[in-house]
């Protein structure tokens, strides 16, 4: 979701999770940590602003970007939360690296959300420069965990309004 196509908060119009025990997994790399930690920093505020219980919002840890698609997997398989949240941070350098990293998260991620059996929410920063990246984790242009929050209680409300039989 774009920061600046956002609509603006209010409380009356904030979304609140449909299951009264919603519980969701933050997967977050611990390369660029000062961004990753801000980042999910911003996941679990919004939670708590909503009134999901702290209890109900977990964090698993990570090496870097590559390995959260691992973590993603193993955690839907043996918690099965209504969501999962993935929070990393690539900051494009000199080598292709970048462009391999970025791939392969994108595309397990969506391998992952084609099962469709839990969302997966992609919080993976892709900048040029770690000033863009500051800008997306509580920066200039606000913080991309808070919208990954709010993307995946939306997606576990789709998940409820629409089962699979």
């Amino acid at each position: 979701m774009s920061t600046s196509l956002r609509i603006k908060d209010n409380k009356e119009n904030e979304l609140r999770p449909v299951k009264s025990d919603f519980r969701c997994v933050i997967i977050k790399a611990v390369w660029n940590e000062h961004i990753t930690g801000a980042l999910a920093a911003g996941a679990q505020e919004h939670f708590k602003k909503i009134g999901v219980p702290e209890e109900n919002v977990s964090l698993v840890e990570v090496p870097g970007a590559v390995e959260l698609v691992y973590a993603a997997r193993r955690v839907i398989d043996s918690e099965r939360p209504d969501a999962v949240i993935i929070l990393g941070c690539v900051i494009r350098g000199d080598t292709p690296h970048f462009d391999y990293v970025c791939d392969n998260v994108t595309l397990g991620t969506a391998r992952l959300n084609a099962e469709g059996r839990v969302p997966v929410i992609f919080g993976l920063l892709t900048v040029d420069t770690e000033q863009q990246a500051l800008d997306r984790a509580g920066g200039l242009l606000g913080n991309k965990g808070t919208e990954a929050a709010e993307a995946a209680v939306a997606m576990s409300n789709l998940s409820v309004a629409f089962p699979v039989r």
